[in-house]
Order: C-alpha cells, then sequence, then structure tokens
C-alpha cells in the first residue's frame, strides 16, 4: 500500500541554492522550473518534504509541487496533445521523438531501424561521464546521445552531469524516455527513443540508462538496476548490438555490490537474449566472475580503462562518496565499456 503525499507549505529564502523555510527550518529543496516556472525570493511554495524527511542520501531534499505566489498562471496553450506524468497532478504535454509507422511494419517487417547504432546500457548515473569520456577518446567525433529511462531520478534536468558533457561536446543529445521527462527531446517508450536516435537523429552511438539517485529496496528485484534489464531488451528487440556496462566495486561498504554487483549479475541471468559485457583490462578477478556469470550466453569485451586520464578532467568522480582512488575499479568498468562503444560500420 502506497503512503500519502507529504505535503507542507514553505517559503523561499534562498533561490542559489534553492532553500525554504518549513515551519521555521531552513530546507534544501529542488525545483523543475521548466514545469513550475522561476522560483523567487518570498515566494510561497507547497514542497513534497518525504525523502529529506527519510534522510535519503542523493535524494535527501524538498521538492517544489507548485509555486503558489506565481506558478498558477501557465496559458496552457500548448500544441502537442501527448502527456507525460499523466494522470498525475504535474501531467503536461510533449512533443515525442518517435518515429511515424513505416511501411514494412504493415508488410509484416520488424520496423527495425535503418542504422546499425551501438547502445551501451548503463546500470546506474554514475557511469555516464566516464562512458562518454572515454567513448570520446576512443571514437573522436562520436556522435555520442544519452537517453534517460526509469530507474533513477526522473527529471531530466536534476542531474549536473548531463549538462556539463552537453558543454564539453560529449554528449549530442539528451533525450528522456518512457517516466522520465524533461529533457532536450521526449520519447514515450525506450524502444521508441532508440528507433529515433539511430534513424531520424542520426546518433552514431546511444548511451541508455537511469537518471541519478538509483532506486533501491534492499530486495533481488525490486530496485532501479532492473531499468538495464528492460534497457537492454528495448536495443535487442531493434536489433541493435548491445553491451552492458557492468556494476562494479572494489570498495563498496554492501557485499552485495563488492566485485561484481548482484544488480549485474540479476540483469545477465534473466536476459532474453545474448548481450556483451565490458570488461576493464587489469582486474582478472573480477574479469573470472563477469565470465562465469556471463557464460555461454555473453559475450566479454576487454578493454583498458584511463582512470589516470578520466581523472585528470574535472568530470564527476565520486560515487556515494568514494573517488577513484577510494575505488577504482567502479570507473573502470564504464571507462572500459566507453572505450568499446564505436560506430558499426
Amino acid at each position: 500500500m502506497s503512503g500519502r503525499l507529504k505535503l507542507r507549505r514553505a517559503v523561499v529564502v534562498d533561490a542559489e541554492p534553492l532553500t525554504v523555510e518549513v515551519d521555521g527550518e531552513r530546507r534544501r529543496a529542488w525545483a523543475d522550473t521548466a514545469l513550475l516556472g522561476e522560483m523567487r525570493v518570498g515566494d510561497e511554495v507547497v514542497v513534497n518534504v518525504t525523502a529529506l524527511d527519510l534522510g535519503l542520501g542523493s535524494g535527501g531534499f524538498d521538492i517544489v509541487h507548485v509555486n503558489l505566489t506565481r506558478g498558477l498562471e501557465a496559458s496552457g496553450d500548448a500544441p502537442e496533445h501527448v502527456l507525460k506524468l499523466n494522470y498525475t497532478s504535474l501531467q503536461h504535454p510533449v512533443a515525442p521523438v518517435e518515429l511515424p509507422v513505416r511501411l514494412s511494419n504493415r508488410d509484416g517487417g520488424k520496423g527495425a531501424p535503418e542504422q546499425i547504432m551501438p547502445v551501451l546500457v548503463l546500470p546506474l548515473h554514475g557511469h555516464l561521464a566516464p562512458a562518454a569520456w572515454a567513448a570520446a577518446q576512443a571514437s573522436p567525433g562520436l556522435k555520442l546521445g544519452y537517453v534517460q529511462t526509469g530507474g533513477g531520478a526522473l527529471p531530466g534536468p536534476l542531474g549536473r552531469d548531463v549538462a556539463e558533457l552537453r558543454g564539453r561536446g560529449l554528449l549530442c543529445d539528451h533525450l528522456t524516455a518512457a517516466l522520465a521527462y524533461g529533457g532536450e527531446r521526449e520519447a514515450l517508450s525506450v524502444a521508441g527513443a532508440l528507433d529515433a536516435a539511430a534513424d531520424g537523429l542520426g546518433w552514431d552511438a546511444a548511451l541508455v540508462g537511469p537518471g541519478p539517485g538509483i532506486i533501491g529496496s534492499d530486495t533481488r528485484l525490486g530496485h532501479g538496476g532492473m531499468a538495464a534489464l528492460d534497457n537492454a531488451h528495448a536495443a535487442l528487440a531493434l536489433g541493435l548490438p548491445t553491451l552492458l556496462s557492468p556494476r562494479l566495486s572494489g570498495a563498496d561498504p554492501r557485499e552485495r555490490h563488492r566485485g561484481v554487483s548482484h544488480h549485474t549479475l540479476t540483469v545477465l541471468e534473466l536476459l532474453l537474449g545474448g548481450v556483451e559485457v565490458a570488461a576493464p583490462e587489469g582486474y582478472e578477478d573480477v574479469n573470472s566472475q563477469l565470465a562465469d556469470a556471463a557464460g555461454d550466453r555473453h559475450r566479454l569485451r576487454k578493454a583498458q580503462p584511463d582512470l589516470d586520464g578520466y581523472a585528470a578532467t574535472g568530470l564527476p568522480a565520486r560515487t556515494m562518496g568514494r573517488n577513484i582512488a577510494d575505488d577504482p575499479l567502479f570507473f573502470a568498468a564504464p571507462l572500459a565499456a566507453g572505450a568499446c562503444l564505436r560506430r558499426e560500420e
């Protein structure tokens, strides 16, 4: 049974970083200004206080639900007639990027993309920046886009990594698919996003994975890492070369995430088709574990991770409070995966 929304009235006391006051207490907050509009000091707002009250790590801040002072003025005259977050109080119109129905579908064809675009499936958002940088080093000029899916934060503007990667030219586009929203482009499904990326948008390669703050419940299947299973299936169903970036760690305090995370082991077990799995050279114990999990169904693809090179870039290099020196294995996985990602000729 779901709990009720925990909403409270608040007042904006600082716009940057956004801070609100709830019952006399100053609290960190975040507002999706693309949906809600500008936040100014003195504005009366309603915030969802659940995450901060629960003491969640990456999600430990209040979320603005509505700006009562200046947030009720939107005209509602958008031309789009397709909704995201439909049947919630935050439903809003979007223009889907999906391609029209093709004649091949009517003739019984599968309607797979005409361009063979490799897809790198990410297990969590922390792999995005290392993978994008490594791909650019391996294939300069690669037109690489990011499809954000469920499994973590749904608002596209929330994560700072995407904006930095776009600013450096390491990503060509940011597409939010299915439940995720607020990217530069919108798709109603992951399959639709990848199909449009390969043909309509002409990407050379795609990164697909959750936004920041992966969901977890300390269970085998109830976590955001399961998004990798759905994302890989979407790529496989479209006939796209599919590579999996494994979640690895040598320093995570939780045993289930040390070595090869149970998230990755479960995805490899449940996949209905074979994929390639990136394996960082120099970590033979972990690669042996990956090989055992891959069995005869999946194929390891080894590459050398450039940890020193990435550390010198100034790109995001922390996970759960640990940096590259603390947990090089975590970063070795997406760096190896990115190095493997090249356009199929």
